[in-house]
């Protein structure tokens, strides 16, 4: 039998059964894009926090109060912060010759007033230096002053859409607002960027340091950014300010520093397992669809006993009978995997429009999808392909109720 003969047979039995086809076709092409749709929402979470995390900067490092690493002995096991992070802590971190520069952060909650319009916003309280840092730019008027970080100033700059909901349509460049019990003159207006690390950027009221200490009467820093004079330097930079803090804090090491590449590698590890175990699990569906193949293999085979022992009666051997079957079961798994890949793509693309994610499926989810639903057609139709292939002519071609 010619191979354009076997292919003839195999689009010609497709077409036969062309509901039983398209059950097929749709089970395998429903795995490969559960497959490639969890395999992409995984990879886009991984390339948003990715893109989140470089907005500060590979040379960044955070310094949080108290220590994060897990200490070991009797309880507390995740160790203690004996003192807070401290004004002073940022100056000494400043004054380090690594550092470029400092910004401390103070956070919290506050009811903003502003004429008779209010609402509940983020407070941040920091330095100038933190608009670099975290690469802030404003639409209107300026950025904090240059103040020492002990030194408070009733001035502010507010998100966009707080400017809006406070102010409306009018001005606001130059006006007041009332922060929990303090007034604050606004002095700019941040450009809108969405979240960034959680923090919705358009909806922040940024004041001075000293300010925000005094609003919420409280000295303890909330961390503390410190931008080092480049990459190379951020290793021996962590050493320093670790060595700067503790001796500060009576010789104790009661903070922890964090650098952006930690926070990567920590997130991307953590990621890579939550996709390869999506994938994991959408791959079931897959080999369900193999086992629906399996059966309707064996169905095949029995209605189709006639014509298998007619072909073996005109000179087909075995081997090219098994192969009619695996081939049928590898077209429309071909078929069904690349209708599933075409579908996730087009859902993927309708998430990228409808949300700033950047959800895509990576190369090997896709190489694997279709493999997988290959591998799985063809190993599941191979055993009843076998039975067919074992038929003998006389026996297949004598009608169901004369067979032995």
């Amino acid at each position: 039998m010619r191979s354009a003969d076997g292919i003839g047979l195999m689009l010609g039995a497709l077409r036969g059964h062309g509901s039983r086809s398209l059950m097929l076709l749709l089970a395998i092409a429903i795995g490969v894009v559960a497959v490639n749709l969890l395999t992409g929402l995984a990879e886009g979470a991984r390339q948003f926090v990715i893109g989140e995390f470089s907005l500060l900067g590979r040379n960044t490092l955070i310094v949080l109060p108290g220590r994060k690493e897990t200490t070991g002995g009797m309880p507390p096991i995740t160790g203690l912060a004996t003192r807070d992070l401290t004004l002073g802590d940022a100056e000494a971190v400043a004054r380090l010759p690594s550092v470029r520069r400092v910004a401390p952060l103070q956070a919290g909650q506050v009811e903003v007033n502003a004429g008779n319009r209010s609402r509940e916003a983020l407070i941040l309280g920091t330095s100038r230096e933190f608009f670099a840092i975290r690469r802030l730019e404003v639409l209107q008027g300026q950025i904090l002053p240059a103040l020492p970080l002990h030194q408070a100033e009733a001035v502010c700059v507010i998100g966009a859409t707080l400017r809006y909901e406070l102010f409306g349509s009018r001005p606001a460049l130059g006006q007041w607002l009332r922060a929990g019990d303090r007034r604050f003159r606004v002095i700019g207006i941040l450009a809108d960027r969405g979240e960034s690390l959680g923090m919705d950027i358009s909806e922040m009221l940024i004041i001075p340091v000293a300010s925000a200490q005094a609003l919420f009467n409280r000295e303890g820093l909330f961390r503390v950014f410190a931008e080092m004079r480049g990459p190379q330097l951020v290793d021996s930079g962590k050493r320093q300010i670790l060595a700067t803090i503790a001796a500060r804090h009576e010789g104790k090491e009661d903070v922890t520093v964090i650098s952006q590449d930690s926070l990567l590698a920590a997130f991307d590890d953590i990621l890579g397992a939550l996709g390869l175990a999506l994938a994991g699990i959408a791959a079931i569906s897959l080999l369900v669809a193999g086992i629906l193949i399996m059966n309707v293999t064996w169905i095949a085979v029995n209605q189709r006993t006639a014509e298998i022992g007619l072909l073996k009666a005109l000179g087909a051997r075995p081997a090219q009978v098994r192969l009619l079957f695996v081939g049928e079961a590898g077209l429309l798994a071909l078929a069904g995997g690349l209708a599933g890949l075409g579908l996730s793509e087009a859902l993927l693309w309708l998430a990228r429009q409808l949300w700033d994610i950047p959800l895509q499926t990576p190369a090997w989810a896709r190489a694997g999808s279709l493999l997988l639903a290959l591998l799985a057609a063809l190993l599941f139709a191979w055993l009843p392909a076998g039975q067919a292939a074992r038929l003998e002519p006389l026996e297949a071609l004598r009608p169901p109720g004369a067979r032995t």
